[in-house]
């Protein structure tokens, strides 16, 4: 067996390009490392580890002779490349020549085969938008409402769709949740993302070791015959109940390493009340069930980062303030930080992440003024983190349409029913296969193509209205229900805004 990985540079392209050699199956990998000087020393360092096992391509994703040579022969192409925030925050440029145009591109080399290998696409939980207490829980079906200025999350939504419509042979599409790695506290002490991080957001963590492993299941039960019914679906990668936590516990976790809490050493003013992203899946098991790759819950995994990390434990010795004053007041000045958006009256990020100036004024100035899940306001943590709970409460959204039929019993009705709660119609072209290509009229009657497998399952809708930039969740969401049922949310009926961002990043709105 012969595989094909982007992204092995990553946290979890690491793990999953060495658990993938532990099978004996695998012949040899094939990888592909960019340009950047950086990568030298990662590529003599594969070459050392794994000697003729591996193959490694220099290029970028975008580029299609790169990609060319990367997929030529192999049986599996595992696709993990991504420009994740900080770095998308920094440059929309690369972010959208990786996410978007690189899977574009990738995908276009593996349908240029006549033997296509199976197709692993890494997404991401980013689609989803923003959660909080009213519907911390989701599952693949629900609306991708990307949040306003997420580069990441806009070219990945891109990318995702490409590969779901580009009629590949064999295909999978794994979201990928919020993820653990022992280098979680030095990634996120460089920049201001981290006051991005809504404290209610409900966020399910998974390792970056289980993820790797979860790449080997799949590689390994495949080419043994031992999985049935698994290609061509999208399917959410979490933890499960041990993963499950929100913005303010994930702060807590870290800081204990150094002796420290989220009151300790933040305040709820400085973190942004909406436009993030998390979810808590209730549909989480469907990978699990099948591959069995969940092993790591994620306050064991704190403890294992900590024992890693010794010197992280130094800061027990520290005055709180010390660390705010040489650590925290700089990333607060960081210009990716709300605080300075706030500061610099960056009125387009201000209206998307607090609700405008009104938002800001509202801001709890202490941890007496907030209400947070992690500590019951909301009711019992514990069994509002459970499957059970979601369901007992009416807590999952409606996906319109009977989700009791399976695709292969899909008829018009489900296709209508579907179109009709996105605001528009299905026009034609269904014979009872969910991967065909159909006609569909969005509500401002832009019309398109797509698979009912895209729509109904997979949660995209219009192309042209969906993809930002702009962002036009305001207005559609007064016309889409799919939408409105979880917008409102987190934004007033009021709010009409446009929100858009050049290339450069730049960002900017405009009052409908």
């Amino acid at each position: 067996m012969k595989v094909a990985m982007t992204g092995v540079s990553g946290n979890m392209g690491r793990e999953a390009l060495k658990q993938v050699f532990e099978l004996k199956e695998v012949d040899r990998v094939r990888v592909l490392l960019s340009n950047k000087k950086k990568n030298n020393r990662l590529a003599q360092k594969l070459i050392s580890t794994y000697q003729n096992r591996i193959e490694i391509v220099r290029g970028s994703v975008a580029d299609l002779n790169a990609c060319r040579q990367l997929v030529k022969g192999v049986d599996y192409v595992v696709h993990m490349a991504a420009v994740i925030p900080p770095a998308s925050d920094a440059s929309a440029k690369r972010s959208f020549e990786c996410n978007a145009m690189g899977t574009v591109t990738l995908v276009e080399a593996v349908k240029e085969l006549e033997r296509q290998p199976k197709f692993i696409h890494i997404s991401t939980v980013a689609l989803y938008g923003n959660r909080n207490e009213l519907h911390p829980w989701g599952r693949v079906g629900d609306p991708l409402l990307v949040s306003p200025f997420d580069a990441y999350a806009m070219h990945k939504l891109y990318g995702e769709h490409c590969v779901l419509e580009a009629e590949l042979s064999c295909w999978v599409v794994l979201r990928q949740t919020a993820m653990l790695h022992p280098n979680m506290m030095n990634d996120n002490i460089s920049d201001g993302l981290m006051f991005h991080t809504a404290l209610n957001a409900p966020l399910e963590w998974v390792s970056s070791r289980d993820s790797g492993y979860l790449i080997k299941r799949i590689l390994e039960r495949d080419v043994r015959g031992e999985v049935d019914g698994f290609w061509k679906k999208i399917y959410n990668i979490g933890a499960g109940v041990r993963g499950r936590e929100t913005g303010y516990d994930t702060f807590n976790d870290g800081f204990a390493m150094i002796g420290g809490t989220t009151e300790k050493f933040f305040k709820p003013d400085w973190f942004s009340p909406r436009n993030f992203h998390g979810l808590w899946f209730a549909d989480g098991d469907e990978l699990e069930k099948l591959f069995s790759y969940q092993r790591d819950g994620v306050h064991e995994y704190w403890k294992e980062i900590a024992k890693q990390h010794k010197i992280f434990a130094l800061g027990k010795a520290v005055p709180a303030k010390l660390i705010d004053l040489f650590l925290f007041r700089r990333l607060r000045n960081h210009p990716n930080s709300p605080r300075r958006w706030i500061k610099n009256g960056d009125t387009a990020r201000i209206q998307a992440y607090f609700g405008g100036e009104e938002g800001v004024k509202a801001l709890p100035k202490t941890w007496k003024d907030i209400k947070l899940m992690a500590k019951g306001d909301f009711g019992d943590y514990d069994k509002m983190r459970t499957v059970d709970y979601a369901r007992e409460n009416g807590l999952l959204l409606k996906h319109g349409y009977d989700e009791s039929k399976p695709q292969e019993e899909w008829s018009e009705k489900e296709l209508n029913d579907a179109a009709a709660f996105r605001g528009g119609q299905y026009l034609e072209g269904f014979t009872g296969d969910a991967y065909e290509k159909l006609q569909w009229r969005c509500g401002r009657g832009h019309e398109f193509t797509a698979t009912a497998y895209t729509v109904l399952r997979g949660g995209h809708w219009c192309p042209v209205c969906c993809q930002p930039s702009p962002w036009e969740f305001d207005s559609l969401a007064k016309e889409i229900p799919f939408f409105a049922q979880v917008w409102y949310d987190s934004h007033s009926k009021d709010e009409n805004y446009w929100y858009k961002m050049d290339e450069d990043g730049n960002a900017s709105m405009e009052r409908k």
